[in-house]
């Protein structure tokens, strides 16, 4: 039996739908995680045909929106990658049956981030004593979204919560990104005078804000600008995050903002510490298969190529993280034919700013 593209279980999780209507008089909208696209297709058939004023909105995991994609084209998309956070509605294809009826039901797609799903998660825990997994928190996040975008109020949301799923190695990520997905930490690259004082000075223009991270090596060279990563305690979201960067700006420093830098928060703040500055080097995310043998499976087919730097980081999940340093080749494309035959996803992050700050 297909997960998602056969009408009888299409019909079988509209019967969520009949249960919301019949539950509660007065409904405004109606938000579900989309995966293949199954309970966005049997809720929304029922729900369009009972009490068609209520909008039905679909939200997805930024980097697996197989559904907004397809509906901007008119047709399925087939994605090149999709994210295995929200592993729950991992699909890189949505279904034909469950996208003709998404084209008639719809009335909107939302997509939401890795670090906004960590801070629903705990939502939903404060709240419910309940642990989700992350595919589980996608509706909530999406309403969270919707209010935010919209200034909704006075409006009764409703959020389909799925899933407990739940990798205990993985709450250790969750934990670490909830912060920042609330608004309630950013983290900041700053240069600072390589003088006694200057970070107490710094901290006299954060305000007394709480300091969350502090990460610096000292670098030895001819520059008389040491390069701090920071991670400051917020308690009004985002516009808190312009008001200091402004005021440090205002004092001199050089500021940059890497509270929503990937590379930044998985990597980087674990690895501040010196440069390479021997060996010109290129610099690669991987996501590795979690497996016995995967990184000897690289090594063995890297060929001669040299490694200068190797961090990696598992969060309870099928995919490892690496961040690999290579000594730059004359010729790069040869590399990266060689990358491409391994098979692991990869980015090119040479250009990152995070890592042209720190590493």
């Amino acid at each position: 039996v297909h997960p998602f593209d056969d009408i009888d279980v299409i019909a079988g999780q509209g019967t969520i739908g009949k249960e919301i209507i019949e539950d509660l008089r007065h409904i405004d909208a109606v938000f579900m995680a989309v995966g293949g696209g199954g309970m966005l297709a049997g809720v929304g058939a029922y729900i369009k045909a009972i009490k068609p004023s209520i909008k039905i909105i679909g939200v997805e995991h930024e980097e697996s929106a197989s559904m907004t994609a397809s509906l901007e084209k008119g047709k399925p998309v087939v994605l090149e990658h999709v994210g295995v956070f929200a592993d729950g509605i991992a699909v890189k294809r949505v279904g034909d049956e469950t996208f003709a009826i998404a084209k008639q039901v719809v009335d909107d797609m939302i997509t939401v981030s890795t670090d906004q799903l960590c801070a629903t998660i705990n939502d939903i825990y404060n709240d419910t004593r309940t642990i989700v997994e992350p595919a589980g928190a996608v509706a909530l996040a999406g309403i969270k979204k919707w209010i935010k975008t919209n200034q909704s109020k006075g409006q009764n949301l409703i959020g389909i919560i799925g899933g407990a799923n739940m990798n205990f190695d993985r709450l250790r990520h969750v934990t670490e990104r909830t912060a920042i997905g609330a608004k309630t930490e950013c983290l900041l690259g700053v240069a600072i005078p390589e003088l006694p004082g200057a970070f107490k000075q710094l901290c006299k223009y954060i305000n007394d804000r709480q300091i969350t991270e502090f990460n610096y090596r000292y670098s030895g060279d001819t520059n008389v600008f040491a390069k701090i990563f920071i991670g400051i305690s917020l308690c009004q979201g985002t516009s808190e995050i312009t008001e200091i960067i402004n005021k440090l700006e205002k004092n001199g420093y050089s500021v940059k903002d890497f509270s929503n830098n990937d590379m930044a928060k998985l990597h980087i703040r674990y690895m501040v510490g010196g440069r390479n500055i021997d060996k010109p080097e290129l610099l690669y995310r991987f996501e590795f298969p979690e497996r016995p043998g995967a990184l000897l499976n690289f090594l063995n087919n890297i060929g001669d190529n040299n490694i200068t730097l190797f961090h990696y980081r598992n969060h309870g999940s099928d995919y490892g993280r690496v961040l690999m340093g290579i000594e730059k080749p004359k010729k790069i494309h040869e590399l990266e034919s060689l990358l491409d035959d391994i098979g692991y996803y990869y980015v090119n992050e040479t250009n990152n700013e995070a890592y042209k700050t720190f590493l």
